[in-house]
């Protein structure tokens, strides 16, 4: 975390003590404030959280709604690279051999996706997967889709189709393009039987032929791994690497915030989301230490998978909760990650096959129709913040201000109400679930500009950008009508919560009390007019 002066400070409290390790006679114990100054910046804020976003697979980016989809996303969440599985999968139409075993090669499907992503100003994080059936050494496979999992009959050959592959990239391209790309070597091998047939020693070969396809096209593609489950593998990737010379330019991991398991396929399995603070954050302070510790100290550290939970039947993703959790572990990882790729911007997610109802607990900000959950706005409203940070104690907010004046405070509650272990999330974020007061929140901002402002105050919380509150008081529907699924949009679509004219004096100091509830986001923006 960034280290924030300790000339500008401030009191906070929540009823709640736990959530921030503090106490103070000095203020009534529901009263939360967070005091920042204008004229106090903590350098230029850190944007990992929007650097990547996840999608299911590659396939599913030919869909016209998925296209939409992204394409609205990047524009008010603005996503710089997006990351998929299924690249290589024959479902994408890249590798055949003739009757002699001559490889064959076709990038028609890759270049539509391609075109499209580069198109709206995105750019592609390459995860190289999964093994092309007529590359393949077995028939296993996962997923609805039959992503094959298993290592290459020929390794000579997978390094020529990654050869091949990147020399297209290039050609189509262009250098300077797709030296600004990061290729990641397949995905979570350590979870066998799951991702990978092989051994660790068999994925690092697999890794190795990878690595070197790539750099004989350019020694500045960077390229990197172990894109492993549960952030497992990072120092054994950086020693083989190490000792066996193979070019490595970041560690990529993933990380849950459920307390077992690592896979559920089918979206079968029940989940428990975890009480501890240090869920997801601390993997990822734990995967910088291990980078710190090793002989490439300075690699790049990107969380290539992250969300509340693993499995895409988790009704968490679909409430209101996930908002707030989203930024606190955003929050609590500081610098320690170099991107954090939320895990998945779309329900558009065929894993478990077509899923047959518009809320059904999938991984994505969106569901299939592009309505807007609570999750979307924390990345919607992250992307209103200024690019300078101003100095903040208080764990649970960012203070920022931008080059026209504008000053803008996101502060949230989080709040873990999960009942605990004997209860799965499949149970309980189904329910109606009222949010709880949790007193009152003071904001002091000091060192405005004198003059008038427009004061737009932004909300997710319990039935506000709530959707899936909404959907159940239309009795849960298996299937929505166009004029439902427009009646849900125009109620979730983050427009303005409040909004208030404010008048600065000399003194520069404004200063307003909330009441705020369980799981509770506001975004404040000062518009100087």
């Amino acid at each position: 975390m960034k280290k924030y002066s300790t000339i500008l400070f401030l009191s906070l409290l929540l009823i709640n003590i736990n959530l921030f390790g503090q106490n103070s006679n000095a203020v009534k114990s529901d009263e939360r404030i967070i005091k920042v100054d204008y004229n106090k910046s903590a350098g230029k804020l850190n944007t990992m959280f929007k650097e990547c976003i996840g999608a299911g697979r590659a396939n599913e980016g030919l869909r016209a709604d998925w296209q939409q989809q992204l394409a609205m996303a990047k524009q008010e969440c603005d996503f710089k690279y997006i990351r998929m599985h299924g690249l290589l999968s024959d479902d994408m139409a890249v590798y055949r051999e003739d009757s002699n075993g001559n490889p064959e090669y076709n990038y028609q499907y890759i270049d539509a996706l391609y075109d499209f992503i580069l198109s709206i100003k995105m750019k592609p994080f390459v995860e190289l997967g999964f093994m092309p059936n007529a590359l393949a050494s077995g028939s296993q496979t996962i997923f609805w889709w039959k992503g094959n999992v298993t290592p290459p009959k020929d390794y000579k050959k997978w390094e020529d189709l990654i050869r091949n592959l990147t020399q297209h990239f290039k050609e189509r391209y262009g250098d300077e393009e797709v030296k600004t790309w990061y290729f990641e070597v397949w995905n979570e091998p350590n979870l066998s039987p799951g991702f990978w047939t092989g051994t660790q020693a068999e994925y690092f070969k697999l890794y190795e032929y990878a690595a070197r396809g790539i750099k004989s096209v350019n020694p500045a593609y960077k390229v990197g791994g172990p894109a492993t489950a549960g952030a497992g593998w990072v120092p054994e990737t950086i020693d083989f690497c190490t000792k066996n010379n193979v070019p490595l330019d970041f560690i990529s991991t993933h990380t849950y915030g459920v307390k077992q398991g690592y896979l559920d396929e089918f979206g079968t399995s029940g989940t428990v989301l975890n009480k501890e603070d240090s869920s997801i954050s601390g993997d990822v302070i734990n995967s910088r230490q291990q980078i710190s510790n090793s002989a490439k100290p300075k690699l790049e550290l990107h969380y290539t998978e992250w969300s509340t939970s693993y499995t895409p039947a988790d009704p968490i993703h679909d409430s209101y909760h996930s908002a707030a959790y989203i930024l606190q572990k955003l929050k609590q990882v500081g610098n320690a990650a170099n991107s954090m790729s939320y895990w998945v911007f779309t329900d558009i997610f065929e894993e478990p096959g077509p899923r047959f109802t518009p809320f059904h607990g999938g991984f994505g900000l969106l569901n299939t129709q592009g309505i807007k959950k609570p999750a979307y706005f924390s990345y919607s409203f992250l992307n209103k913040l200024g690019e300078t940070e101003l100095q903040n104690n208080d764990k649970s907010s960012w203070a920022t201000k931008n080059a026209k004046g504008d000053v803008q405070l996101l502060v949230w509650d989080f709040t873990n109400t999960h009942p605990g272990d004997k209860v799965w999330n499949q149970t309980y974020y189904v329910q109606d679930l009222p949010s709880q007061p949790k007193g009152t929140l003071k904001i002091e901002v000091e060192g405005l500009k004198k003059g008038k402002y427009n004061l737009e105050i932004y909300k997710v919380g319990y039935k506000t950008n709530d959707a899936y509150a909404d959907y159940l008081a239309m009795g849960k529907p298996s299937q929505l009508s166009r004029e439902q699924v427009n009646i849900i949009k125009q109620k979730n679509n983050g427009a303005l919560w409040a909004t208030e004219k404010v008048t600065i004096d000399a003194k520069g100091t404004y200063s307003k009390d909330f009441k705020i509830n369980e799981n509770d986001v506001f975004l404040l923006n000062f518009v100087k007019l």
